[in-house]
């Protein structure tokens, strides 16, 4: 069995922020093509289009309705991927030691070549964030991008990892947790950041933004859109333009 180190230098993670996330999926698609192009072997894709279709993701998102006891209801977009737990039951139950978290910055990575496909650290991890490649063999998981992060051929801005890159809404944040000034330790203190089923007790290093409370509208007037305008006379090109197009 893998031990886990006591503590790591570093904790790197993503802060991830359900209010802004807009369930768009670039993070997942990048997530896939940076990892089937460069770190270990390709993410499986089999009979894509088929009518058994059978694909590794690393980065999932779902979505929920979400109905409040008072307000409206609203839909929320949840991504989900390896947590990088600090007390990672993954790492500890693989026989071969092939999971193993490291040292230097806290991220769990799996070693393709001596992984045997048992699937114990798929039947341990309480958050379902592992995958078994069905032509590999062998298990995969986020790499938190080690291959980008570290890489100094890239420029500053992309040495990132790829979800968090991609994001058009500015939904994934990346950094050290272990540094308080860092954005993810300042987003976690300020919005209230919080563990994903904290009950497991593995002390997931990876945070999530709760939604802010949505403004609501105590009362609609179903008329509305049959009640005249406030402004009689156009006082604009558009608003002319407008009368003229209600003409024909």
């Amino acid at each position: 069995m893998t031990t886990l180190p006591e503590k790591t230098e570093r904790k790197l993670g993503l802060v991830i922020d359900l209010d802004t996330c807009v369930g768009c999926h670039a993070c997942v698609v990048s997530c896939k093509g940076w990892n089937t192009e460069n770190y270990g072997a390709p993410l499986a894709d089999v009979d894509a289009y088929g009518k058994n279709p059978v694909g590794t993701f690393l980065n999932r998102i779902h979505s929920y309705e979400v109905i409040p006891e008072e307000g409206t209801p609203q839909l929320v977009h949840f991504p989900k991927s390896c947590l990088h737990c600090e007390d990672a039951p993954c790492v500890t139950v693989c026989p071969t030691g092939a999971s193993y978290k490291r040292y230097e910055d806290g991220i769990v990575l799996v070693n393709e070549s001596d992984c045997i496909g048992c699937g114990l650290c798929a039947w341990a991890c309480p958050y379902g964030a592992r995958e078994m490649d069905s032509v590999e063999k062998v298990m995969k998981k986020c790499t938190l991008c080690v291959d980008r992060i570290y890489n100094e051929n890239l420029e500053p801005d992309d040495q990132i990892p790829a979800c968090v890159r991609t994001c058009p809404a500015g939904a994934r944040h990346f950094g050290d947790f272990n540094d308080p000034e860092s954005q993810v330790s300042k987003l976690v203190t300020e919005r209230g950041g919080i563990d994903l089923m904290p009950e497991q007790e593995t002390k997931p290093v990876n945070k999530y933004l709760p939604p802010r409370p949505k403004d609501t509208l105590e009362e609609i007037d179903i008329l509305a859109p049959l009640l005249k305008p406030v402004a009689e006379k156009p006082d604009t090109f558009i608003g002319w333009l407008n009368k003229q197009l209600d003409k024909i």
